[in-house]
């Protein structure tokens, strides 16, 4: 077979198994997209290794794979956005701070000391305190967008904790790099990186507000089919892009604003339904499967096991006890705070991503890359049904006024 060929069966294999495992997780009422990242995990070089199997000879298979589930991360952020009104997170701005700022420093510092106990040395100790403070939202956001509860107050402050959370692992690791690779002032270089966020969210907000409903408006009056959703497909990628080269932020950071901004405009009626069917019928699976799929099992040294779980205890507490207590500091209740600080657990590929980034520094041993592994894959799994489970032993979500109701469950 062509390499196209072999990319053609194995995206129809992937997508046939995530709406499969899917459609089976709910119906054993759990979330949607826990059986996705299972069967990813499943079918990928931990079990099956279906990218790698006897008829399949192209090199590139498995790059071609993760490439199109990051724009399903990005699809799904900018859906995310787009149920949303900017005025929504501004009125739970202080929860968002809070609960972000908190949740980075508790399991940073818990990281920090847990590897000082098992013999780290101090930069190594900081570093595995660094994964262990990132969190990857999207898979929370998808929780809430199936359990109808995207736009509760514990949604709001979820989403908007999780871009404080963004900016400040991302301050601290540029700093940190900057200091021991000898590159400059830490102070210099948290002050650049400052500069750079702010510039892209000044940007990114000016055109946003004054620019893009007037553009929007023109596509959608043309009669060039679709036009105002590959219109917006075009915008969300420009930001994301912006988002990592200018501001230095997460891409998924960028189309969440971006999907903000076009949520404000009469023709998001236009764009949402066929974004929607775009993303969950295709993108948005392959990116949860493709999880799975960056997860070798193998690789979670049998021999350090009670590393491995003391680094999975301490992630998970220091997001539960860190976002939690910033949001009852906000006036949450104590079953909010509870949710919100379940919903900020999971780490996802933010967490494979800073892992691969300290091995390749020198500043993560293979025991302990392996143990962040073993925590990634397991805060991963537990976060869809724990915030499930949070959400069925209470009463109906607290709802701030809505324009209009959610969407049908997507899987």
């Amino acid at each position: 077979m062509t390499a196209f060929l072999q990319l053609a069966l194995e995206l129809a294999i992937l997508l046939a198994l995530a709406k499969t495992s899917a459609y089976i997780s709910i119906r054993l009422r759990q979330p949607a997209v826990l059986g996705e990242l299972l069967i990813g995990i499943l079918v990928g070089p931990s079990l099956v290794d279906v990218t790698h199997l006897p008829f399949i000879t192209s090199g590139h298979l498995d790059e071609v794979i993760t490439e199109l589930g990051e724009i399903g991360v990005l699809l799904l952020m900018f859906l995310a956005g787009l149920e949303l009104h900017i005025s929504d997170l501004a009125r739970n701005t202080r929860v968002s701070a809070y609960a972000g700022v908190l949740g980075v420093l508790f399991p940073l510092g818990m990281g920090w000391g847990f590897g000082r106990l098992i013999g780290l040395g101090g930069d190594q100790a900081l570093f595995l305190g660094l994964t262990m403070g990132a969190t990857s939202v999207s898979i929370s956001a998808q929780t809430l967008i199936e359990l109808k509860a995207l736009r509760s107050r514990v949604g709001f402050g979820l989403l908007g904790a999780a871009v404080f959370d963004d900016v400040l692992v991302i301050l601290f690791m540029s700093s940190f790099l900057a200091i021991i690779s000898g590159g400059g002032s830490g102070t210099l270089q948290i002050l650049i990186t400052l500069g750079r966020m702010l510039l892209f969210l000044i940007l990114s907000l000016a055109f946003g507000l004054w620019v893009l409903p007037r553009l929007v408006r023109a596509v959608a009056q043309t009669s060039v089919s679709q036009g105002a959703v590959t219109f917006a497909i075009v915008i969300m990628l420009v930001y994301g892009v912006a988002a990592e080269l200018l501001g230095e932020v997460a891409a998924i950071t960028g189309t969440f604003i971006a999907g903000l901004m076009f949520a404000r405009t009469p023709e998001k009626t236009l764009i949402e339904p066929g974004l929607r069917a775009i993303a969950y019928g295709f993108f948005v699976p392959i990116f949860f499967v493709s999880i799975g799929l960056g997860i070798d099992l193998h690789d979670i040294q049998p021999a350090i096991l009670w590393t491995v779980l003391g680094v999975i205890v301490l992630a998970a507490l220091g997001k539960v006890l860190g976002a939690g207590l910033g949001a009852k500091l906000s006036g949450f209740s104590g079953r909010e705070a509870l949710q919100l600080g379940i919903g900020m657990i999971s780490r996802g590929e933010v967490g494979l991503i800073l892992a691969s980034v300290g091995l390749s520094n020198g500043l993560l041993t293979p025991a302990i890359y392996s143990a962040i592994i073993g925590m990634v894959l397991v805060t991963t799994l537990i976060t869809p049904p724990l915030l499930r489970a949070a959400f069925r032993r209470a009463k109906k979500p607290q709802m701030q006024p809505v324009v209009q109701p959610s969407p049908e469950v997507d899987i």
